[in-house]
């Protein structure tokens, strides 16, 4: 049985690398922002002492 394998290049893997952390600092700031900024009693207090922790005022 054959093995096939490919090497990524260094722009290939730097490009992986930095969409990779793109998506990770959207998806974190849409639930960091999305929760801290949300109506919901209940998802202010989920997320107060977390917000609180980063810096991030709500009151």
């Amino acid at each position: 049985m054959a093995v096939r394998s490919e090497a990524l290049s260094l722009a290939d893997r730097i490009g992986a690398r930095t969409v990779a952390g793109l998506m990770a600092l959207v998806i974190g700031s849409i639930l960091v922002f999305g929760v801290g900024l949300a109506n919901s009693q209940a998802l202010h207090d989920a997320a107060h002492d977390t917000r609180h922790s980063y810096g991030f005022p709500c009151h």
